[in-house]
């Protein structure tokens, strides 16, 4: 595919089902129908509230207003689902894990943006924080997988972040190699991709997304504004801050805790990822500071690209986000954590009403020969409006990756529980590359000690510019 197209790309036979029609299913949805070969009368969307009736009739989408929950969700998608069918769950609030279940049983496939827990369990004070993280609930999926020996394809945490940069992460390794003269053919597998990390000297990886996009409608107090759900936004972003943990890291955070369980390739630290920042850098912005946000790709990456020998770890990057979003997502979650948490009683998405900006979202990795290096996505709201209804930059990111996601289970449909490290990344940038924009390679000779202690004496590694320490804003 060179350019966005109404060509199908694949074709699906059985009924697909979309649990969740906010600002991403409503961006998907068009984005389905131009490339798989289904008719719209065999998708059912499944939602939790009126939202979105109008734009999914228009397109001859069947549309239930119907809340999933523990009690009821088994009985609500048993008429909908068969084998060879598709559930995509793009919801809040609904286990993933009791859906992937629920599908293997029907032979059906799956994928989620997210693994998201039962409503609440974010914010369960009778859980610890290590049971909150997303650390814990990708062990969860890892021990469900464990549990059964196959089973349809079922794809975790494939929108753009977690999903699409980890398949960036791959072409920057590669665009590096070649970059710096060491020679290596395409990794075929797990090992081989940590082998070639290790080899580039790779410490640390940054999700580095700066997103412009403004309104010229202001935020009004006690109203939370995004441009991508709000519900998730808060959610994660009262999780606890987590990172993968590089080996070369020597100043173990103070807040920081590991866990007492799984590969430990994590870490996490005694507060809100929303109160937590980190200073990076993207090519149009350059430096800033962002939220270090919990993500699934900062687990599994580290873990992906993790050189072992035997059971001792030789070889790990440190992984996180660093997400600077729009400006009136700031000021939204500065007013969250004035109320210790508690979420504003209005929500607006926008939309609509964006009148400019864009979305930088990339993957800048660090401590190879040239320093840094990122790549990604640089995307406008006019481009996005150009190639898709109902989408702004940054949900275009994402539903393009689900887009993704869904061709590449339907031509591998039998991987049972997959991550998005797992997949083929060349396939995936296929799809996706026409829906992102200006694709961006940039090298950079910052790092987080860039006139640093100029006003005030710092506490710093000047030894090494990539220890955590370096990069936190205390």
């Amino acid at each position: 595919m060179s350019d966005a197209s109404s060509d199908k790309i694949a074709r699906f036979d059985g009924r697909m089902v979309m649990v969740g029609f906010g600002s991403i299913g409503q961006g998907v949805l068009p984005l389905l129908l131009r490339h798989i070969d289904i008719q719209p009368d065999r998708i059912t969307i499944v939602t939790a509230e009126e939202r979105g009736r109008a734009e999914a009739e228009e397109l001859g989408v069947k549309f239930m207003v119907s809340p999933l929950r523990q009690g009821n969700y088994l009985s609500i998608l048993e008429p909908l689902l068969a084998a060879g069918d598709f559930l995509v769950n793009l919801s809040v609030d609904v286990s993933s894990l009791a859906l992937v279940e629920f599908c293997r049983s029907k032979g059906a496939l799956y994928l989620d943006t997210c693994i998201e827990p039962w409503s609440g369990q974010y914010t369960d004070t009778k859980r610890s924080p290590s049971q909150r993280s997303n650390y814990a609930l990708r062990e969860s999926a890892l021990a469900l997988r464990d549990k059964y020996e196959s089973g349809p394809t079922a794809i975790l945490t494939h929108g753009a972040n977690p999903g699409l940069v980890s398949h960036f992460v791959k072409q920057a390794l590669l665009d590096i190699a070649g970059e710096t003269g060491v020679e290596t053919n395409v990794p075929k597998n797990r090992e081989e991709w940590a082998r070639l990390s290790a080899r580039l000297g790779i410490k640390v990886i940054h999700i580095a997304e700066r997103d412009t996009q403004v309104s010229p409608i202001p935020k009004a107090i006690g109203e939370f504004v995004n441009t991508w759900s709000v519900d998730g936004f808060v959610g994660e972003g009262c999780q606890p801050a987590e990172l993968g943990w590089g080996t070369h890291e020597r100043h173990f955070p103070p807040d920081g805790h590991s866990h007492s369980s799984g590969s430990r390739c994590a870490i996490y630290l005694a507060r809100p990822g929303a109160s937590t920042r980190v200073r990076s850098w993207t090519p149009n912005e350059g430096p800033y500071h962002g939220w270090l946000i919990t993500h699934g790709e900062s687990i599994s990456l580290a873990d992906y690209l993790t050189m072992r020998d035997g059971d001792e770890v030789k070889c790990r990057p440190t992984v996180h986000y660093a997400y600077h979003p729009c400006h009136v997502a700031v000021l939204s979650l500065h007013e969250l954590a004035g109320k210790n948490w508690k979420a504003q009683p209005h929500k607006r998405l926008m939309m609509e009403e964006i009148s400019e900006g864009a979305d930088e979202l990339g993957v800048l990795l660090m401590g190879h020969a040239k320093g840094a290096y990122w790549y990604g996505s640089n995307l406008s709201i006019e481009e996005a409006r150009r190639l898709v209804p109902h989408n702004n930059a940054t949900s275009l990111q994402v539903t393009v990756a689900v887009l993704a996601g869904v061709v590449w289970a339907i031509e591998n449909p039998q991987r049972w529980i997959t991550e998005p490290e797992e997949m083929d990344f060349a396939r995936i940038l296929e799809i996706a590359r026409p829906y992102l924009g200006q694709m961006v390679g940039a090298y950079s000779d910052w790092t987080p000690l860039l006139d640093r202690g100029l006003l005030f004496k710092e506490d710093l590694d000047e030894d090494d510019p990539w220890q955590f320490k370096n990069f936190r804003v205390v």
